[in-house]
């Protein structure tokens, strides 16, 4: 099995073992240690992976990191474990506070769920405040899982890594401030798009005017490039389809007349930026009927986030109260969608309570 199936083996396995999870010591055990394992070090070898490892600070001694990886004695990753549902913060951590007493060159802060690389980048010897690579196990990308094979055992350089943390770190920084300014449009973000294509003067008024057209605009950017990746699925199974169809012809069920629209695709996303700070994105999925579209939690028609009635004269935001009615708000526009991002938490809250 190479690394890749190894990491999605682990991944898959995290979500059914959380309910059972209910220390960190359990943590460390169910998850953490396995993944330690799969980057190929052995963690029952105290010369490989050293649990409890000592960095004393000043005066405080015995001071302990729950594990390091060693390499000709010397700990090259130190490694600090909290609780599947504690939140990672660096500064609190014992691990920004240890890392300058060790020759260690990397920290990894995690939960079992988030990892968190940190180095030395902005100062040396002392641990920066942001790291310079981080995902999500249940989430993992290709492309994260590339750079994450850097600190497999076989394939462990530190000048390697060093080498492409920089980079990593500010692309990292870039990608969460493009999401907020896509969201959020700050006043120097507008200035600068709307000098491009706006040639006279800049008051707030012409900036306030064209916030909302600069968001939307991003907004059809994603959308319409969500769009073009569907086409291309779409085009290169259309065989595959055409075959199944004409095998399937006398108990093939009528052709359904519902079409996403570009349009709904971005009320969608829209949703989903609101809320992925609040709720696991992978959650949130949409189901389409004739006369409205639905965005859904774990993708059950008994957890309906909030639907959207669009294509009309008036166009309606709608959310589900506590007996299941709903509760329509027009909007002018998908923009709209933005002024109810409270009742969206809302509905969320209670959706949480409903079981599967």
């Amino acid at each position: 099995m190479d690394f890749k199936d190894q990491i999605l083996q682990l991944a898959a396995r995290v979500e059914k073992l959380l309910p059972q999870l209910q220390t960190e010591e359990a943590t460390k055990n169910a998850l953490i240690m396995p993944f330690i394992q799969v980057l190929g070090y052995d963690v029952f070898n105290p010369f490989e992976v050293n649990p409890e490892f000592i960095a004393d600070i000043g005066i405080k001694k015995g001071e302990k990191v729950d594990y390091a990886i060693m390499k000709e004695g010397e700990p090259t990753i130190l490694i600090e474990c909290k609780h599947h549902l504690e939140k990672l913060d660096p500064h609190n951590s014992q691990l920004f506070r240890y890392f300058h007493t060790t020759k260690a060159k990397f920290g990894l802060l995690t939960n079992g769920l988030n990892y968190r690389f940190y180095t030395d980048l902005e100062e040396k010897n002392k641990m920066d405040s942001t790291p310079f690579f981080e995902f999500n196990i249940t989430e993992i990308k290709e492309t994260e899982m590339v750079e994450l094979k850097k600190f497999h055992k076989s394939y462990f350089d530190v000048e390697s890594i060093t080498n492409t943390a920089s980079e990593l770190k500010y692309l990292n920084e870039l990608k969460t401030l493009l999401n907020k300014e896509m969201v959020t449009p700050s006043d120097n973000f507008v200035s600068f798009f709307t000098k491009q294509i706006y040639s006279g003067v800049l008051t707030a008024r012409v900036k306030e005017q064209f916030g909302p057209i600069i968001k939307r605009s991003f907004n059809l950017l994603i959308s319409d490039a969500i769009n073009e990746r569907l086409k291309s699925a779409l085009n290169q199974e259309k065989q595959l389809e055409v075959t199944e169809a004409g095998k399937l012809e006398e108990k093939a069920e009528p052709v359904s007349n519902i079409v996403t629209t570009a349009e709904e695709l971005e009320g969608f996303y829209i949703v989903k930026s609101l809320l992925r700070q609040h709720v696991d994105a992978k959650r949130i999925t949409f189901r389409d009927a004739q006369s409205y579209f639905a965005i859904l939690l774990d993708d059950n028609n008994r957890k309906t986030i909030c639907r959207l009635y669009l294509g009309s004269a008036k166009e309606y935001f709608v959310v589900l109260d506590e007996a299941k009615k709903e509760v329509k708000y027009e909007i002018q526009s998908l923009d709209g969608i933005y002024k109810y991002a409270d009742e969206l938490l809302a509905a969320i809250g209670r959706l949480e309570k409903v079981k599967a």
